[in-house]
């Protein structure tokens, strides 16, 4: 029995599983900057896709309609590469000469100089700015379908009190939708937890990667065999976090949406 226990704790507290527990922080970092972002973006595209002005209003309404059409999976590939290939474009042109050009043995970057070297620091901010944009696009939709439920009537009195339009935009419309708009937006903050899963496309070591990676058939020349494939183990651990997510995430919208609707939920109910 002894035995046992001491076998279990040097197992599941060595050096791998340490790194394991250490790359959750990966995912509620992506999660919790993704959403923030998800909330800019939204807001500013809802803002556009409400404005008066008809070529505000084409990239507001662009924005949600072609990003919400590309598959998660696709645009975690694309955008950091692109924007990645973009910086290095811009510092080739700066840094980049004929003869260092020529030395170049591999099409990309054009030289050596301009070659930018990504560590997991930025891959996650790239990360998160890709959730932020592709969830950013339903949060458009969310904010924009909760900025027309708000009740005409209190518009106008606010424009009758002598509000201009910015301050009728930012102290009360923005203010009243939240109502509207929060349900919708904790659907869109499942999502993005969710996505979270695909942070090792960005060749960030997550709780996935390392998951697949412990629970792979283990051997070591000096005791042979130390397990065989515990994958299913490692992605039961995987499952009860994200359901332990989920259910400590609705309990804090139910908190929130509370707090949103003091002395505005029974009026925009009425």
């Amino acid at each position: 029995m002894f035995d046992e226990i001491a076998f279990w704790f040097a197992y599941l507290t060595n050096g791998k599983h340490l790194t394991w527990y250490a790359s959750f922080q990966f995912t509620i970092i992506a999660a919790l900057l993704g959403g923030a972002l998800a909330v800019v973006f939204g807001l500013t595209g809802a803002t556009l896709k409400t404005s008066r002005f008809l070529p505000l209003r084409l990239i507001g309404t662009t924005y949600s309609a072609i990003v919400r059409g590309v598959p998660d999976v696709l645009f975690f590939l694309f955008f950091p590469l692109a924007f990645e290939q973009a910086v290095e474009w811009v510092v080739a042109t700066q840094v980049c000469t004929v003869e260092s050009i020529a030395a170049q043995s591999s099409a990309w970057p054009p030289c050596r100089e301009a070659n930018w070297f990504l560590g997991t620091t930025e891959y996650l901010l790239l990360a998160s700015v890709s959730l932020g944009l592709v969830y950013g696009a339903f949060a458009t939709n969310v904010i924009h379908g909760a900025m027309r439920a708000v009740p005409h009537g209190q518009l106008e009195a606010a424009r009758a009190y002598g509000m201009s339009a910015r301050q009728v935009l930012w102290r009360v419309h923005i203010r009243q939708m939240w109502v509207y708009a929060l349900p919708g937006l904790s659907n869109v903050w499942m999502l993005i937890i969710k996505a979270t899963s695909l942070l090792s496309l960005l060749q960030i070591a997550d709780i996935v990667l390392w998951a697949d990676r412990l629970g792979a058939p283990n051997f070591l020349p000096a005791v042979g065999l130390v397990h065989d494939d515990w994958r299913w183990r490692y992605y039961l651990v995987l499952f009860v976090f994200y359901i332990l997510v989920t259910w400590l995430s609705e309990k804090a919208f139910e908190a929130i949406m509370r707090r949103a609707g003091r002395g505005i939920l029974s009026e925009a109910r009425g």
